[in-house]
């Protein structure tokens, strides 16, 4: 089985030299051994193929997803557990671990093996998926950790284009020439914007990890469905509102959001191994109080999301491969235009109490890559907790206004919710 990487996953793959990691940190009280860890591994490869893949290059120097026989197994590295925040030292080294992936998996797991509690990732190149994707084949590791013989099903992998852009849409005439227009138009733009003769020094990269109680995120919520507004655009709005705040001047009142594609694309399941992603740009009105740029920014997220076709934006990509290595270069050497990306996974719909084990906590997904500005917030929640994990560079952001940023956005929550500062 193989296909061939679409222009985004190219992109993310980059040319083997520079790593484009995804790690995703969990705590588990229990007891555990390498055997039953690598039995739960090898089950769910069983299911995704490309959890099994490496990538091979054709006469063309186009990269393959490709399957090759017999499997390769997820390796497996195992640490000695010394404290609560050895999985962040984890974390940093992986994100930092190229994947030899002509030869083996694009994923891996390490173990921080304590005597009743371990803590465990699963890092992975992004270009082999996105973080909802994750979340599926962690939610059956563990399934299968628990209860060997459980049934998983198999996955129906995505192959190509054909399988996410239905076939009127994909074969119409008119939209093939819209597609191969804007393609073109946007590969003839991105030779033509000036960018550095080298990308900026990133420097030291860091991770910073806190969480809300309990009773905090309960309130964060009841407060953001109080306002009409998602819990996605008030913590964007905190954390454009604490960027100005540390950075001044300094700060572009831009955040990129993804969005899920399978929102807008029923053929990509939830437990399809897949990368591609879509994107909004949000910012906030300077001559509006908070609530105010809340609603006046609710209303700006749904008209953009409303807008989104990922199936038209996929077919452009897919028309403009020869423009890859100038795409490439403008993200890694042109200049900044947003402070941050901030991802919000949500809940996260996956069990904490098990037969054998207790999934204590599910520490929110840590990605950075080399394509420009690394400064990534991401938050999720996990058995009623809201948990955020900040990365950044300093050659960015220096360690010290991210720390800064961070106190700033916890801030406005409580301001936004102390009921005596709301009279």
């Amino acid at each position: 089985m193989k296909r061939k990487l679409l222009f985004g996953e190219r992109m993310l793959l980059g040319d083997g030299t520079e790593a484009f990691n995804a790690v995703i940190p969990f705590r588990l009280r229990g007891r555990f051994t390498e055997k039953e860890i690598q039995h739960a591994l090898n089950q769910i490869q069983a299911k995704h193929p490309w959890l099994r893949a490496i990538i091979t290059y054709d006469e063309n120097n186009i990269p393959w997803f490709e399957v090759p026989e017999p499997t390769l197994p997820i390796p497996i590295r195992t640490v000695n557990r010394r404290g609560e925040d050895d999985w962040k030292e984890e974390s940093a080294r992986e994100w930092q671990t190229l994947f030899n992936y002509e030869e083996m998996p694009l994923i891996r797991f390490v173990w921080i093996k304590g005597e009743e509690v371990s803590d465990m990732l699963f890092a992975f190149h992004h270009c082999l998926c996105d973080g909802g994707s994750a979340m599926a084949f962690l939610y059956e590791f563990l399934q299968i950790l628990d209860h060997p013989s459980a049934e998983i099903g198999q996955e129906n992998p995505i192959l190509g284009i054909q399988d996410v852009v239905p076939s009127e849409i994909l074969n119409h005439k008119g939209q093939k020439l819209k597609a191969k227009l804007i393609g073109r138009m946007a590969a003839t733009a991105i030779k033509c914007i000036p960018v550095r003769k080298k990308a900026v020094e990133r420097e030291n990269d860091y991770l910073i990890h806190w969480k809300l109680n309990e009773e905090t995120s309960r309130e964060l919520i009841s407060y953001c469905k109080s306002q009409e507004v998602t819990v996605n655009t008030f913590l964007s709005a905190a954390v454009l509102h604490a960027f100005k705040k540390v950075r001044r001047e300094a700060a572009f009142n831009k955040v990129s959001c993804p969005v899920d594609i399978r929102r807008f694309a029923p053929q990509i399941k939830d437990d399809h191994i897949f990368a591609f992603g879509l994107m909004i740009v949000v910012s906030v009105n300077d001559k509006m109080s908070f609530t105010e740029n809340l609603r006046w920014m609710q209303e700006t997220v749904e008209r953009k999301t409303s807008k989104l076709n990922p199936y038209i934006t996929m077919m452009v990509m897919e028309s403009a491969h020869d423009a890859l290595k100038n795409f490439t270069r403008l993200l890694k050497n042109g200049k900044s235009s947003n402070d941050c990306m901030f991802s919000n996974l949500g809940r996260i719909q996956i069990p904490h109490q098990y037969k054998e084990f207790t999934l204590e906590t599910i520490f929110s997904p840590s990605v950075i890559g080399p394509l420009g500005n690394t400064t990534t917030i991401v938050t999720s929640t996990f058995r009623g907790e809201m948990d955020f994990s900040f990365m950044g560079s300093e050659g960015y952001l220096p360690h010290s206004q991210a720390l800064a940023i961070r106190d700033e956005v916890m801030k406005t929550i409580k301001l936004q919710l102390d009921p005596i500062a709301v009279l």
